[in-house]
């Protein structure tokens, strides 16, 4: 017992060494790999090392030294903490649930107690023997429990492959950034679908058996999930045409913001107010779509402004020019310009018209800066803005004391 426990503890000290120097390096070279935040943090990483090395360690041991039953319940017993708290972390770091990753730990670790002592075939025969057989098949606890952890591992390595193959692929500088979604995705399905049949392989499921139902599953997919397929191939299409790509800056309807995110179902949408609209890919497919990055970033901003008909013109259009020139956004190239697009009934109507290269920050705040710098300039140079001015001349009849507007009516208009 006494060597048991010298044992154990020199695995531990060994572990606790090879963890605090490795953990870290590994935790970077998992990142890089996998992308950021995917392994959780540097001291989970570190403590699987740990608890990795220590169960390795006592493995070993267990199966070199010949020890007495006391010592080997003891080994048993620390190799399966070890291999419990592996998994646990390991689960965690994974973003499993705490309740999911506990059960499977805690059975992991009572397989583990029970392989280590010898008894892995009398518990394996009792769980089989409790269940029921319906026709040729055989349903028992042993088979929930050998489907569950068939679940869980695949479902991990799936979610790993699929991890490591979106973060390729989205560092691959070769292909654009609407390539790289609907690789990224065709990816996700090619990993999912391996999963599902690695996984049917497995567990033994007969596919055959499932033949009744295939005409009912295809029935219900075309009626009741239409919309979703629906949506699902137009997101598919919008990436390989590449007419949306997250980043573009469009209008639907009355939807304008750019594209955050291309999804099975939706493009997600975010607007200058913060607000995410969800818009399905298939209203995207159907209906006129304006894009303001499409083929170029460069988007050209009109800002209608009237100018009094006393002012003087010439200088009016030249400081219109030069409110524009002087906005942070405004592009250089093409220069800004003025054009007079009609007399008013109020006002000589000009039009401020200018370049920017950023519509993803908005056009309210830009043309708000403008208009301020029109003002100031205005007001310092004597020009005026006008406003609409109505004066109605009333003339009085020798017979009439009151006369009505309907019987002489005459209006001049500014």
């Amino acid at each position: 017992m006494i060597i048991a426990i010298l044992l154990i503890a020199g695995a531990i000290g060994i572990g606790w060494y090879i963890g605090r120097r490795t953990g870290p390096t590994l935790a970077a070279q998992l990142t890089r790999l996998t992308g950021k935040n995917f392994i959780g943090s540097p001291t989970s990483t570190m403590g699987m090392v740990q608890y990795a090395t220590i169960a390795l360690l006592l493995l070993v041991v267990g199966q070199s030294i010949s020890l007495r039953p006391l010592a080997n319940i003891a080994l048993a017993l620390a190799l399966s903490l070890a291999v419990g708290l592996l998994v646990m972390t390991l689960l965690r770091a994974m973003r499993l649930n705490r309740g999911t990753a506990g059960f499977v730990s805690i059975g992991i670790s009572l397989a583990c107690v029970a392989g280590t002592l010898g008894g892995m075939q009398p518990l394996m025969t009792g769980l089989d023997d409790i269940g029921f057989t319906i026709g040729s098949h055989r349903l028992s606890l042993l088979a929930l429990l050998n489907a569950l952890v068939v679940v869980v591992v695949l479902y991990l390595l799936a979610r790993a492959a699929n991890q490591v193959v979106s973060h390729l692929i989205g560092r691959a500088s070769a292909l654009d950034l609407s390539q790289r979604v609907l690789a990224q995705k065709l990816a996700g399905i090619g990993v999912i679908a391996a999963a599902v049949l690695l996984g049917v392989d497995m567990l033994g499921i007969d596919l055959t058996a499932l033949t009744v139902f295939s005409g009912a599953a295809g029935l219900a997919v075309g009626f009741g999930l239409q919309k979703t397929f629906g949506n699902l191939i137009a997101g598919l299409i919008l990436l390989m045409d590449r007419s949306v790509k997250p980043g573009d800056v469009i209008v639907v309807g009355d939807t304008f913001g750019a594209i955050s995110k291309i999804g099975v179902r939706a493009v997600s949408v975010v607007t200058r107010d913060g607000k995410e609209h969800l818009i399905p890919n298939e209203q995207l497919m159907t209906e006129a779509v304006e894009n303001w990055s499409y083929s170029s970033r460069n988007v050209r901003v009109h800002i209608p402004v009237g100018v009094a008909y006393s002012s003087d013109l010439a200088l009016a259009q030249r400081l219109m020019i030069e409110a524009a020139s002087n906005a942070a956004r405004v592009l250089a190239d093409p220069k800004p310009s003025v054009w007079l697009k009609g007399f008013g009934d109020s006002s000589v109507d000009h039009e401020i018209l200018f370049w920017i290269s950023d519509p993803e920050d908005g056009v309210g705040n830009v043309r708000s800066d403008i208009l301020n710098r029109v003002w100031v300039l205005f007001g310092d140079n004597g020009i005026e803005i006008p406003f609409p001015q109505r004066d109605v001349h009333i003339r009085t009849s020798p017979s009439t004391s009151c006369p009505t507007q309907a019987e002489h009516p005459e209006e001049d208009v500014q």
